[in-house]
């Protein structure tokens, strides 16, 4: 199970003609709207071609459909990926081929496509018509939790997307600290945002205290600057930045991207007893979008004591 799924959608998907009647073509694609805004990102496949296509204005694009592909390439859920075929796609099946072969090389959760073109795969478990998604394991498994150890690799696995695709993320987590060793392992998951351009925003958010039971500010500003100093060299390497935000108080912690929410109860601490595990849970998207708002710098719903970037 993941918390944030990738997926590969042949063109006829969004074809009018490809479905019984054009309300139907309507509903489905509705359908399939709710769960890749909340959950999800579209592979554009060989390096964009394949949104490309949808610039043919001949072909009867459904209006949901069109108002699909540009949600998604507003909300960034668009993922260019490599070609894997040596040929460039000219028919449906073709891009489903495509499709097929860029999982090959980079593994996706499964492949959307119309009746015509499902026929032919019908030993393929990783296509589905989109008539029949909820037969296809990998769709009716989705969850809005998983269960996980508090290792850095699994903390990598289930980011992986996030981390690899995400503008923005927001780790929140009220006693990040570098020099414990429960979060020494903690920077690899900055380090896995690097080789992008152009750099993902990265904020960090934690309380001013070290002890619940005195609240009062522990450091001036740079104090608290050299805590988190030993990032530095390694954040100035992989050419990234953060900005960290230290508030007077909060409790909960969550990763916040404009991709996807996740409520983490035990923060991003590690353990070597793999037998310990934690559960984290994706958010509605409102409520992520709220989330994300009480942490603004002038949001007012905290106060802010400090605000650095490093390096």
């Amino acid at each position: 199970m993941a918390l944030l799924s990738e997926y590969a959608l042949t063109p006829d998907v969004f074809d009018s003609t490809s479905y019984s009647n054009d309300e139907v073509c309507g509903i489905r694609l509705q359908d399939l709207k709710e769960v890749l805004l909340s959950e999800g990102l579209v592979r554009d496949l060989r390096n964009g071609d394949w949104s490309i296509l949808f610039r043919d204005t001949d072909r009867p694009w459904h209006i949901r459909g069109k108002e699909l592909l540009k949600k998604l390439i507003l909300q960034k859920r668009l993922r260019p990926i490599v070609p894997a075929l040596g040929k460039t796609p000219l028919s449906d099946i073709d891009w489903c081929e495509e499709a097929l072969a860029s999982h090959s090389q980079t593994p996706l959760k499964g492949v959307i496509t119309t009746q015509d073109i499902a026929i032919n795969y019908q030993s393929e478990p990783l296509i589905e018509c989109i008539n029949k998604l909820t037969s296809a394991p990998w769709w009716a498994g989705r969850s809005p939790s998983v269960r996980l150890s508090r290792t850095i690799n699994d903390y990598k696995k289930h980011l992986y997307l996030l981390l690899n695709c995400a503008n923005s993320i927001m780790f929140i987590d009220p006693h990040l600290d570098p020099r414990l060793d429960r979060y020494k392992e903690f920077i690899n998951l900055i380090i896995e945002m690097s080789g992008r351009t152009p750099a993902p925003s990265i904020e960090i958010h934690r309380v001013c205290y070290f002890d619940t039971r005195d609240k009062r500010d522990q450091y001036n500003e740079n104090g608290w600057k050299s805590i988190f100093g030993s990032w530095i060299s390694d954040i100035q390497k992989h050419n990234l930045s953060v900005n960290v935000f230290i508030w007077d108080d909060f409790h909960d912690r969550y990763v916040i991207s404009n991709l996807v929410g996740i409520q983490v109860p035990n923060g991003f601490d590690t353990t070597a007893d793999i037998s310990q595990l934690t559960t984290w849970t994706r958010l509605g998207r409102d409520v992520r979008d709220d989330i994300g708002s009480e942490f603004e710098e002038n949001a007012y719903r905290h106060n802010l004591r400090h605000h650095f970037s490093l390096p």
